[in-house]
């Protein structure tokens, strides 16, 4: 095998050929990893957390719903905004149980900057459109009431002589 020392050499393809056909799938890639992780934050935050608790808790919802509450998609979405630092937590998630499934939403907001959250909004939508309230439960608000306010107004809210002062 021989090769001829004046031969033409190959072309080089140019760089911006190659930058004008990675550059989108990159930033596609980047911008959807981008809104997972952000979602993922959104899903493992307490405040879904104790959404997510309440509502099992709650006895319309399980009426509904059935046992077993818990997010509707293996791959939970959280829509909306959860701004704890500007006092503003507007959440929507789909919810199933063993009876059904639904949208669950919950809004509350801080009115002073060091003051409480006041619960707006919790309610399931169900499959055929149905909204329930869950605030006009007897418990009313399912996040008021805790421990730390209960000590602020000099109220018992457990046996346990720990938390007693």
């Amino acid at each position: 095998m021989s090769r001829r020392p004046d031969r033409a050499l190959p072309e080089i393809p140019s760089s911006a050929a190659r930058w004008a056909k990675t550059l989108p799938i990159f930033l596609a890639i980047l911008g959807a990893s981008t809104l997972a992780i952000f979602n993922y934050q959104k899903a493992s935050s307490s405040i879904v957390n104790s959404t997510l608790y309440a509502l099992r808790t709650s006895p319309r919802a399980r009426e509904v719903l059935g046992d077993e509450i818990y997010f509707r998609d293996k791959f939970p979405w959280i829509w909306g905004e959860m701004n704890q630092l500007h006092g503003k937590i507007d959440i929507q998630f789909g919810v199933k149980g063993k009876a059904g499934s639904g949208l669950m939403r919950f809004r509350s907001v801080r009115k002073t900057r060091m003051g409480y959250f006041e619960t707006q909004e919790w309610s399931l939508e169900t499959e055929d459109g149905k909204i329930i309230q869950l605030l006009e439960e007897v418990r009313k608000d399912p996040f008021k009431n805790t421990a730390l306010q209960a000590e602020v107004k000099g109220e018992v809210l457990s046996d346990n002589p720990r938390l007693i002062k």
